[in-house]
């Protein structure tokens, strides 16, 4: 995800913050998105007594992304899904960066997927990473849907 720093991030999928405390440590300010409560809550307070304070978790569907805080300019998603949200690729920020593996069962391929320009003519680019096996991405925009 190329960060520096001074970025906002956008996480899909919590789970226990371990992933969530490392982009908090690489980037300027992280949103993450969980669907089970449990994990979110946990999540939270194992944030909150790390003393790490440029974290927020936002219990919902990850496939929606978070828009209240958009754009972002990197975005990873932590399940496998059979395509890139719609929602996700429009919090995309120009010359932002998405990494989600893509596939349905089994083997996925991890991808990046970059907005090359802004506004109207701006194109996204997917390069392929190589083969990963993560979680469905469960949601209105995944697996399940």
């Amino acid at each position: 995800l190329r960060l520096t720093g001074r970025e906002r991030v956008l996480e899909i999928g919590t789970g226990s913050g371990y992933q969530t405390a490392l982009l908090g440590a690489l980037a300027g300010t992280v949103f993450s998105v969980e669907r089970v409560e449990r994990l979110a809550l946990a999540a939270q307070g194992a944030l909150r007594q790390a003393g790490i304070v440029n974290v927020s978790v936002l219990l919902g569907d990850g496939t929606l992304g978070w828009s209240a805080y958009a754009p972002y300019d990197a975005i990873l998603v932590a399940a496998g899904g059979p395509e890139v949200p719609p929602p996700l690729v429009e919090q995309l920020a120009p010359d932002g960066r998405l990494l989600i593996p893509l596939g349905q069962g089994g083997v996925q391929t991890l991808t990046l997927v970059e907005r090359v320009g802004q506004g109207a003519s701006s194109e996204l680019r997917r390069t392929p990473l190589g083969a990963a096996r993560f979680v469905p991405l469960l949601g209105e925009h995944g697996c399940d849907a």
